[in-house]
Parts: C-alpha cells; structure tokens; sequence
C-alpha cells in the first residue's frame, strides 16, 4: 500500500518503480500498458498504472498519444485525479507552458493531500518548486515541512529531488553560498534513502559547487574519486579538467 492512513486502495510506489526505467521510456511504457491491462490489479490500481503510461508517452515526445490515455481515466478516487494532474502538468512542462502546469501541480497536492499520500504531495511540491517561477524556495521550503513528516524509506527520498533542484536554483543564480548546505542535504538524503546514482551525482554537485566557491582542492579530492568509481564520466573528467587547467591566459 502506498503512504496513506486512509482506507483508499493504491498500488505500491515499489511496484511503479519496478516497472518504470527512465533511460527506456519505449520499454517501460509497453510494461505499463500491459499492467494497466491486467485484471489482477484493482480497477484503480490500472488507473494509476495508466498515469504512468501516459508519462512514458510524454518521454517519448508523444504528447497527443499521452493526453488521449489520461483523457480516458475517470478517477475513482483522490488518489487518481492527483497522479492525473501531476502527468497532465508534466506534459505543459515538457511543451514549453510551464504556467499552466502550476495550477495542475496545485490541485495534484491538494488531492493528494485530500487521500493523504505523502509521496504524492511531495512529487507536486517538487514540481511546483522548478515550475512555479518566482516562488521555488517557497514551494521547497513547504516540501521540506512535509518531507519532516515522512516515514517510509521511499517517500523520504524526495529529500534528495528537493535539496538537489533548491541547490542548483540557488547556484545557478549567484548565491552559491546559500546551496552548498541543500547539496550537502541532498547528499545525506541519498546515503540515507537513495540510490547508487543519486549518491553519485550527489558527490558531484557538491563537489562542483565547492568549485564555484573557490575551494578547488577539496572539489578536485571529490571529483578524483569519483573517478575511481566511473573513470569514463564525461562530467567528472571535464570537472577535473577544469580544476586542473593552467589558468595563465595571459600573453606576455
């Protein structure tokens, strides 16, 4: 069962992930439709499933294909019509209309606060917080009071989406200062609840955001290391390239 105190019948956020691979959303869409499909799930548990066929659609660009399968669900619960306005709100985002995805991912935390899935409300702050123009350390900010409240290994996980986005928000727009501690939190998330590549690219970002600080000698540590574990990551070598250069430019 999902993270709910209600007597709402959801499908396990594990099981989505077993079907989901975000490399391959061609695979994991054929896997979706044939679990929206199959009649040993309850009736809302194939509506959940078809939310995330619909966003393996949107990966592939497929954009009509993925409002036609959300088009088709009538949500039998709160539950439903939140995972219906996160994909809805996913696919505006994807289209360029970041704007009109913001009232989507508001009505997706509040219906799934009205089936009081934490996961879910999580997922829509997330959104809302790289969407919502002007307000994304308030949207974060309202998800890390909710994350306080989580108890379930793969709902804490989000810790690591919210920390990570806030950082590089806040780096990104000069103030990185003010990142390092969310991708040092990031960090923690991912050692706590993560996984292996989320630990990495956790690493990295702090690691890159020490680089941007001036703190080349313990960027250059992290991202050798790193390299220990994946020699062929473009984006550690073009790190240590960058902490190693010669910065003499200057013609005489």
């Amino acid at each position: 069962m999902g993270e709910t105190t209600s007597q709402l019948r959801t499908i396990d956020q594990t099981i989505l992930d077993t079907l989901w691979d975000f490399a391959d959303p061609a695979a994991s869409a054929e896997r979706f439709q044939a679990a929206a499909d199959d009649l040993a799930y309850d009736e809302e548990a194939r509506e959940e499933i078809a939310t995330q066929l619909a966003r393996a659609l949107g990966l592939m660009e497929q954009f009509d294909d993925a409002e036609a399968v959300l088009d088709a669900i009538a949500p039998s619960s709160p539950i439903v019509e939140a995972r219906v306005a996160l994909e809805r709100g996913r696919l505006r985002v994807a289209l360029g209309e970041p704007e009109v995805a913001v009232p989507l991912f508001t009505k997706a935390a509040r219906r799934a606060a009205s089936g009081r899935v934490t996961f879910l409300i999580l997922d829509a702050l997330h959104m809302l917080a790289i969407s919502d123009v002007g307000h994304e350390e308030e949207w974060a900010e309202v998800g890390f009071a909710v994350l306080e409240r989580a108890g379930q290994p793969r709902t804490r996980r989000w810790g690591v989406a919210l920390h990570n986005n806030l950082g590089w928000y806040l780096h990104d727009g000069g103030r990185a200062q003010d990142a390092l501690p969310h991708f040092e939190r990031a960090l923690e998330y991912a050692r706590d609840v993560g996984t292996a590549d989320q630990r990495f690219l956790g690493r990295w970002a702090v690691a890159r955001c020490l680089r941007t600080l001036g703190r080349n000698d313990e960027a250059l540590a992290l991202q050798r290391s790193l390299a220990e574990k994946r020699p062929d990551d473009p984006y550690v070598a073009a790190e240590i390239q960058a902490l190693t250069a010669d910065p003499s430019t200057i013609e005489e």
